[in-house]
């Protein structure tokens, strides 16, 4: 897509001033996209939440409640800010910035459609990790900063609850790596082209866009994990344990108001909206899709834009359906305990974080490697690429499962005598 504007503007303007405008452009895009898309999703979950409860919903301010969050904004760009006397003034100014800013460039590197990537990094899905885990020092800064116990507490629940989760979370990361082979996000739907489960492996098969890592056994185990680390990383139920309402308050934010309180909630939402799109692009194919691959193939400028725009829906509906998903739960989800929270980080899914990088490795073997790499104790070079392909989804499904069987066994409560005696007489 920049290729076409740049031929468009290169007659006229020097190859500099068309690379400082379009990134200005591009900035200004995601960043006005971002807070648009913030408050569609405020509008969204209070619509289906209320549903749940079976209430109305925001339904007074615009249609159907749209313009909810403009009044919203409002009455924060309004409100007094109001800072604590024994705050640190300087530190509790700074700890919103801090939250909202690396939430911001993750968006730099998250490829929106077919061309459609505003930074190609080839270390772009270890860019994000890393870029993810800083908001947490801006966490810790407004609860340490705003001289109040609660806020203290919700911070250090906080930090926690984000190193717990980060190390699954990268772990099932890394086993998408492993099959593709690199960490460039926009290379990777690129790679889930083709047909459900064999992807390009059948030679003449349509193009359909569905080879989608999700069909794996590796890509769905995968998917789970970093699907619920997500949860937690964005303080969704049942892991928003760090701003309790019902136990602390409102956590690392009770002590800011107006527009301060507004940035804690805009870097949220965006880190919610931001990590579900990752979750699209590495195991739900990104902007693959049909019609897509037909569309590009069309000569000419006509076919590009299309399919670019078919591409771009078909991010943004997987990235919406995963944010649905974070609505329903919240509405049928209690809120866990800590130790529950913190034990199933450290108990379950990190060690089925570890054996499905194992899966990875070995589905990457059995469909790539050939018997020289084996020692010649089995012959797979010989094996048609479908072949190893369904031998690959046989052997790490097997595993798999019986992974998920034996971390669900670990991690059974012991009971006592008593206690067993007793359930044995209810039966």
């Amino acid at each position: 897509m920049s290729d076409i504007v740049r031929d468009w503007l290169n007659p006229y303007l020097p190859v500099w001033a068309v690379d400082i405008l379009l990134a200005a452009v591009v900035t200004t895009v995601l960043l006005l996209f971002a807070a648009g898309t913030m408050m569609l999703q405020v509008w969204v979950e209070r619509r289906v939440i209320a549903r749940f409860q079976d209430r109305i919903g925001p339904n007074r301010v615009g249609p159907a409640g749209l313009l909810q969050s403009v009044a919203d904004g409002v009455k924060m760009f309004t409100k007094e800010d109001i800072v604590p006397r024994a705050a640190d003034k300087w530190v509790h100014l700074l700890a919103p910035v801090i939250t909202l800013a690396p939430v911001m460039l993750i968006l730099a590197v998250l490829p929106w459609g077919l061309g459609l990537v505003p930074v190609d990094l080839d270390i772009s899905v270890l860019y994000v990790a890393a870029v993810s885990s800083i908001s947490g020092v801006g966490l810790m800064m407004a609860g340490w900063s705003s001289s109040n116990k609660f806020a203290l507490l919700g911070a250090m629940r906080a930090v926690a609850q984000l190193v717990a989760y980060e190390i699954p979370l990268t772990i099932a990361l890394l086993g998408v790596v492993l099959l593709t082979g690199g960490m460039s996000l926009a290379r990777i739907p690129e790679l889930q082209a083709g047909l459900p489960f064999v992807g390009t492996t059948i030679t003449d098969a349509p193009d359909l866009g569905l080879g989608w890592f999700i069909f794996t056994p590796v890509g769905l185990i995968g998917f789970v994990i970093y699907y619920i680390c997500v949860l937690s990383e964005g303080e969704r139920t049942p892991f928003d344990i760090p701003e309790a309402d019902s136990e602390i308050v409102a956590g690392y934010m009770t002590e800011y108001s107006g527009m301060k309180f507004a940035e804690f909630f805009l870097a949220q939402y965006v880190l919610n909206f931001s990590l579900s799109l990752v979750a699209a692009v590495v195991f739900l194919g990104g902007w693959q899709g049909p019609g897509v691959a037909q569309l590009a193939a069309i000569e000419g400028p006509v076919g590009s834009v299309l399919a670019g725009l078919l591409s771009l829906f078909y991010t943004l509906a997987k990235t919406w359906a995963l944010f649905l998903g974070m609505v329903w739960l919240r509405g049928a989800l209690p809120r866990l305990r800590a130790d529950q929270l913190m034990g199933f980080a450290w108990k379950f899914l990190l060690p089925l974080a570890l054996v499905n990088v194992v899966c990875a490795a070995l589905f990457s073997a059995l469909t790539t490697w050939d018997n020289a790499l084996w020692g010649g104790v089995i012959r797979l070079d010989d094996w048609q690429p479908l072949a190893r392909q369904i031998l690959a989804l046989v052997v790490t499904g097997i595993i798999s499962v019986a992974s998920c069987i034996w971390v669900l066994q670990l991690n059974q409560p012991e009971r006592s005598p008593a206690t067993r005696a007793a359930i044995m007489g209810k039966v």
